[in-house]
This record gives structure tokens, sequence and C-alpha cells, in this order.
């Protein structure tokens, strides 16, 4: 065999478990429908209401399930078959889409009923989210782990690309004669069901391996387990409460249309460039891992990435020219991506079995606060300071506490390889010095 099928099969090395090909697709697929129903909502709701701020309860109504949710999902992926949760969960968020799919063509307009819809498919995501997570190690061997995350965050990019352009295409799409009641908004939702449905019936064929060591009782203890563990684990609570402040700090996201329009004077057009910029680079960034993947310094190299990270942004708040804008924008997407390939290993591989679902679980909590509220917080800040300061602020901010993290959190700087065995070993040498119950 030559050199560059060798490097080709150890690129794909996870794809050669048959239960990774299944879960990948329909992961895809899930994402596909999901992103893409994002856009007729959004629409939807606009029309019902024509006010910007009932754009912003959609976000809102999905975010709040995972904060009254996550952690007892995270007990429940740990008690029962995730598999099944997640199958229950995506047959849930495929009724809702039906849901709305009638409120689009009786011509409904309670947004109040939309809201409702909306806050269920959050709780089917709440319960999905730490289940999934805690389901991939079950799915290929050790060896093959991080390919298996770069894979998943690379098939993650490629949806949240297409997913919006798919959606935006359907909604335009011009139909005529029986399907003309289609038109618009029913038509993503069609799409969207399509999806979620091709998701069970793919996950159904997965066969993972091994499950849930063992099966608490519900109580207060248990639910909180995650949060407890965590707190002693200074390797993990590191590296989860390090993307929570950087991307709350210095995320710039719902900040890019006032800077497409007033700052960089580049329209629309520009605005959907800007939107781009941070998935094109997390998803180069994403390809070249599955080909050169971390070997050493993990922990130095996420460090150094999330520093860039805020330099990235610095840079972004300060450009007049949409080039070195979009520049910045790829930047900040590649080093972030650096940073979630090796969160997700770290999280997944130096946690027990037994304990993923509610670790996961509170690493979904901070995910959603940091993207989310971040939003909110971009928002607040550029009202108070302007947006330039704004997002130059943050991104000042995300290097500081990089900067205060690599002294607070030295077993995470001390990160070598990504692998179980190096981990769960680091983790039991935490144990010896620092109370566990």
């Amino acid at each position: 065999m030559s050199d560059s099928s060798q490097r080709l099969g150890s690129a794909a090395s996870a794809f050669r478990s048959r239960n990774f090909r299944f879960y990948q697709s329909a992961r895809l697929l899930g994402i596909l429908g999901a992103e893409a129903q994002t856009i007729a909502v959004a629409w939807q709701v606009y029309q019902i209401t024509h006010r910007a701020i009932d754009l912003g309860y959609t976000g809102l109504a999905l975010f709040l399930p995972g904060i009254f949710f996550a952690l007892f999902a995270g007990h429940v992926a740990d008690r029962y078959d995730r598999r099944n949760i997640i199958r229950i969960c995506y047959i849930l968020q495929a009724v809702c889409t039906a849901a709305l799919l009638w409120i689009a063509l009786s011509g409904t307009r309670n947004v109040l009923f939309i809201y409702t819809i909306l806050f269920l498919i959050g709780t089917g995501r709440a319960f999905s989210g730490p289940a999934s997570s805690a389901l991939v190690p079950q799915l290929v061997p050790r060896d093959d782990f991080f390919n298996a995350v770069t894979w998943g965050a690379t098939f993650f990019q490629i949806a949240n690309v297409a997913g919006p352009a798919l959606g935006g295409i359907l909604f335009t799409l011009p139909l005529s004669g029986p399907l003309a009641f289609l038109h618009g908004a029913p038509i993503v939702y069609c799409f969207t069901i399509a999806g979620l449905t091709s998701f069970v019936i793919l996950i159904s064929m997965v066969k993972p391996q091994g499950a849930p060591a063992r099966r608490e009782n519900v109580s207060l203890k248990t639910v909180l387990a995650g949060l407890h563990y965590l707190w002693y684990k200074k390797l993990l609570l590191g590296s989860i409460s390090l993307d929570l402040f950087a991307v709350l700090l210095g995320g710039a996201v719902s900040l890019m249309p006032i800077f497409a329009e007033e700052i960089l004077h580049a329209g629309p057009a520009g605005l959907g460039m800007l939107r781009a910029a941070p998935s094109v680079g997390a998803l180069t960034v994403s390809l070249l891992l599955t080909i050169k993947p971390i070997r050493h310094n993990a922990g130095k190299k996420m460090l150094t990435c999330v520093g860039i990270y805020g330099l990235a942004t610095i840079l972004f708040g300060l450009s007049k020219s949409l080039w070195l804008s979009l520049a910045a924008l790829a930047i900040v997407g590649a080093s972030d991506m650096v940073s979630v390939v090796v969160r997700s290993s770290l999280l997944q591989m130096a946690t027990p079995p037994e304990m993923r679902g509610r670790v996961s679980a509170v690493n979904w909590l901070f995910l959603g606060a940091s993207n989310e509220f971040g939003e909110f917080e971009s928002g607040l800040t550029a009202q108070w300071l302007g947006a330039v300061r704004a997002v130059v602020v943050g991104g000042v901010l995300s290097v500081t506490v990089t900067a205060l993290w690599s002294i607070l959190f030295k077993p995470l700087r001390n990160v070598d390889q990504l692998t179980t065995e190096s981990l769960l070993s680091a983790n039991e040498m935490q144990a010896v010095a620092e109370p566990v119950e």
C-alpha cells in the first residue's frame, strides 16, 4: 500500500466502524433538516408579527429547555439506553415539525403556538444532546476516537453551512399544480420531517458497544453529579469553562449585520460572506486535522488557539476592509475548531463511561450559555459601547481569560497526548490531591 493510501486510510479511520457510518449519516441529515427549518420558522414568525424582537424569542424558546432540563437529561443519558433516548427525542422533533407544517398550511397567526412548539423541540434537543455526545465513544475503537470527533465536527460545519442555504432555496422554490400549496415554509418543513425520519431509521441501525455501567436512582445528588465531578477535575473544568468565557466574551456573530451595513458598507451580500467565513475556516481546519491529527502538546495548542481566537476577534473589530474582515473571521473559525476538537476529546476520553452523560450535559449547558447568551451579551455591550468597541473589548477579554486559564488550570496546559489512558491517568493524579466524594 502506498504512503498516500495509508494516510487516506488513517484520515478516515473512524469510518471503518459500521456504527459510526450510520451515526454520522443520520446526524448529517438531521442537522441539515434542523438548520433549514430555522429559515422557515424565522420567516413565518416575522410574517405574523413584523417585529424583530419576536425573532429573538425563537432562539430563547429553543434555549430555555436546556436550562431547565440539561442536568436531568445527563442523568437520563447515564441511566438508560442512549440510542433509545436519541430516537425518542428525534421522533418528538419530527412530530413538532409536523405541527409547524400544520400551522403554516392552516394560516394560524398565533405566534405563541410556534413558541410552544419550539420549546418542545428544544426539550428534545436538551435530552438528545448529552446522550449523543456520550454515545460516540461506544461507536468506534479507542484509537479512532480523535478521528471520530474530528469528522463529527466536519460534518457539523458542512451541515451548518449547507442547511440554511438549502432552506432558503427550498423556501423560494417555485411550485405549481398540485404542489403549489407547499410553497414557502411548508416545503421546508416537509424536507425537515424527511431528514428527521431518515435520522430515526439510521440511528436504529446503530449497535453501540457497551452500555451505561450503573443505574442510580434519581436524586439531587445524582442529577448534580456532573457538576460535582467537573468541580474536582480541573482538566475538564478548565477546558469547558475556557470555551464558555472565551466565546461568551469574544463572540461577534450577532453584530455582523451592523458591521456589514455601517462599517464595511457591504450590504446583504457582504453579510452572507461574513456569516460564512468562520465556517469556511473551521471546515478547512477540521479536514486538515483528519490528515494531520494533534499528536502532542494538545493542551498548549488548545490554549494558543483560543488566544488566536481572541486576537482575530480584535482584528475583525478594527478592520475597515471586507477582505481583511473575512480573513479575520476565517481565523476565528479555524482557531475555534481546534479548541472544539480538543475539548470534545478531553470531555469523552477523560470521563468514565458511567459519568459521560452527566458531564456532557454540563458541557451542553455551557455551550448554550456561551452561544445564545453570548449573542445577548454582545448586543448589550454594543448598545453601551458601540459595535466596534464591543467586539474589540470582547477580544481583549478573551485573550485575558486564556492567559489566566493557562495559569489557573495547569493540568489543562500540561495535556500532551489525546489518548484515553493518558487523560484518565491525569484525572486519577488529580484525585489523589483533591477531595472527591
